[in-house]
């Protein structure tokens, strides 16, 4: 089976998310201290308003205090706001998949999920083209749908061809292939678990017979 190679993102991912954050807690204080000014109001005021020592508010508002619940809901109860305005929460975030298609050995493959680990879903195009068939194995389980074209599947014993409307389940376990039956294009959508990540998108492609160097 062709294989591919997927960019890793967890870490990046990981990393974006810590800095979002570290820049939401970093923006509290400021916003604390312009709210109390926007008010009229003293950290003196405040404190016996919310019961919070002037100290603490006062290292809140330079941010040198970590803001946490137990400070913020009486402040905002204080200020009458909502605790979102305190926070500068950002709005949640569009749930649509936006990842970019991975090219890999003329096989396009669209994400259609965007968490690491687990199922994993992706939209795979197919080219044209003549292909020999290379049956691999791997732990897992395999479903394939399709949704254009014709696509031949090669597992095991069986060498069948799949079009539209058509759906595939397998164990990885058992030797497996699919690609173009070389009569044009084919779209179809593949589920598979961390295993088959590794083996379908993350591992780089074998070269094909014939782009192998001619023997002198």
């Amino acid at each position: 089976m062709n294989t591919y190679e997927m960019p890793q993102t967890e870490q990046g991912d990981g990393q974006r998310d810590d800095d979002s954050m570290d820049a939401v807690l970093a923006g509290v204080g400021p916003r604390l201290r312009a709210l109390r000014k926007e008010r009229g109001a003293t950290l003196a005021g405040l404190s016996e308003s919310t019961g919070i020592s002037v100290s603490t508010l006062s290292r809140l508002e330079a941010g040198l205090r970590k803001p946490s619940l137990e400070l913020l809901l009486p402040i905002a109860r204080a200020h009458k706001v909502a605790l979102d305005e305190l926070v500068g929460a950002p709005p949640v975030g569009d749930p649509r998949v936006r990842a970019k298609p991975i090219v890999r050995g003329g096989r396009t493959l669209i994400p259609l999920t965007r968490q690491p680990g687990g199922l994993q879903a992706y939209k795979v195009i197919e080219p044209q083209r003549r292909m020999e068939p290379d049956p691999q194995t791997h732990e897992g389980y395999e479903w394939l749908y399709m949704l254009s074209g014709r696509l031949r599947l090669v597992l095991g014993e069986h060498d069948v061809i799949l079009g539209p409307g058509e759906a595939a389940e397998f164990d990885t376990r058992v030797p497996h292939w699919f690609g173009s039956t070389g009569e044009g294009p084919a779209e179809f959508l593949s589920l598979f678990g961390p295993q088959g990540e590794r083996m379908h998108v993350r591992a780089r492609p074998a070269p094909r017979r014939e782009d192998l160097p001619e023997e002198e």
